[in-house]
């Protein structure tokens, strides 16, 4: 299906090989978008809420503790594609958060070396940037590198609404 189809810089880092590239980056990338049936299943799940509607966001990927990531769609498409939307973290265990302003800032932070989960947990860590990530970040957004904790301060500061959205839609 077409409209499942990944953009081409979140295809390119689904093609990568994560066991040899990622260096304890948790993030399992899907190679399509999960469908729009298969998210409003999962969100009225997580919400506990049957009428919930999960068509607002676009899941990508994973961790490995069951973390969903995707696009939270704020503005609707044309006006604002999907890459320029952004990036947001639904944890296994509850936890929610903007981790991305967009796709290109998303790139960055897996190019500093963090997963979606050690940026929320560690934010200022230490860590090794990785290569095969950097071509892909240099690629699709150029210039745009900046640390993992400015990336997600920046955010969620754009994007405050995200916890609040979800949590009032919880019952």
């Amino acid at each position: 299906m077409a409209h499942l189809a990944l953009p081409p810089a979140l295809a390119e880092v689904a093609a990568l090989d994560f066991s040899s590239t990622s260096h304890g980056c948790d993030f399992e990338p899907y190679t399509k978008f999960e469908s729009p049936e298969e998210t409003t299943a999962w969100f009225r799940l997580y919400t506990g809420n049957d009428a919930a509607d999960g068509s607002q966001f676009r899941i990508f990927g994973t961790t490995g503790a069951g973390d969903y990531i995707g696009f939270w769609l704020v503005q609707p498409e044309p006006e604002m594609p999907v890459t320029a939307q952004p990036v947001v973290y639904f944890g296994s265990e509850g936890e929610l958060s903007v981790i991305a302003r967009d796709l290109g800032d998303f790139l960055w932070m897996l190019a500093n070396g963090s997963g979606p989960t050690e940026a929320l947990e560690e934010p200022g860590r230490v860590t090794e940037p990785n290569e095969a990530f950097c071509a892909v970040a240099e690629k699709y957004a150029p210039g745009g590198g900046r640390a993992t904790a400015e990336i997600l301060a920046m955010a969620k500061k754009e994007y405050p609404g995200f916890a609040r959205y979800v949590e009032e839609l919880c019952r």
